[in-house]
């Protein structure tokens, strides 16, 4: 039987060396590409990365190396690799205010949106200015979208006058989740189809442009075949 793997056996040193030599100058320059400041980047896939952190196994001590690192592939790795009674919220939120790109932010509101009480996080966060603090309140509610199996439609119903209020803000990062999060509760059952494409529609029919913009997008996936499909809906008329 073999013997899990302990933080003893990876310090720090030597994942950030086995990181180096599994980046590339290609994977670095295609997280620019997608929006993601590669400055302090190995340039390491995720692909790559989710059987790394099985190999080196979870350590709460360690997860927090690699996030102080700074390294970026090394904080995909923390999270990753903290033991989930150790992501409390107190650290989800100080990991959250370090956060500069999407696909950090949308890694840990993944691991959090598995967690039972997460959906407590999503008002605090929405109130928030910074760019990426707001997106993780509408990644979160579109993970949640996907993981809270027991929830009940309520609590995906009362996100409505947020995605409301955050479809209005015009940045880039943040409007993309907005509707990420809308298109998400809409293919969550039939019976939140029909809410999530009417406010869909309210939005296109919004005074401000993003809010316009968030209703297309939502609106464009809902609306189709597919979804509808998916759902046992008849197809639009």
């Amino acid at each position: 039987m073999s013997r899990k793997p302990s933080a003893d056996d990876w310090p720090l040193v030597a994942i950030l060396e086995a990181l180096k030599e599994r980046g590339s100058e290609e994977n670095r320059a295609g997280l620019a590409r997608f929006g993601i400041d590669a400055s302090n980047a190995f340039g390491v896939p995720m692909a790559v990365l989710r059987p790394f952190a099985r190999q080196i196994g979870r350590s709460e001590d360690r997860a927090l190396e690699l996030w102080a690192s700074g390294y970026h592939e090394a904080r995909l790795l923390a999270i990753l690799t903290i033991p989930p009674k150790a992501l409390t919220d107190t650290q989800a939120w100080a990991w959250l205010a370090d956060i500069q790109s999407w696909d950090l932010c949308d890694q840990l509101t993944n691991i959090l949106a598995k967690r039972a009480g997460s959906e407590a996080m999503v008002g605090p966060l929405a109130e928030e200015e910074g760019e990426f603090l707001r997106r993780a309140a509408f990644a979160l509610i579109a993970w949640r979208a996907v993981h809270a199996k027991t929830s009940p439609d309520t609590e995906f119903l009362g996100y409505f006058p947020l995605i409301k209020s955050g479809a209005t803000d015009p940045r880039n990062f943040v409007w993309k989740a907005v509707h990420w999060a809308l298109r998400q509760i809409g293919k969550r059952s039939a019976s939140l189809h029909g809410p999530a494409l009417q406010l869909a529609n309210d939005l296109v029919s919004a005074p401000d442009k993003p809010s316009q913009r968030v209703g297309r997008e939502a609106f464009r996936e809902l609306d189709s075949a597919k979804v509808r499909g998916r759902l046992g809906l008849p197809d639009a008329p």
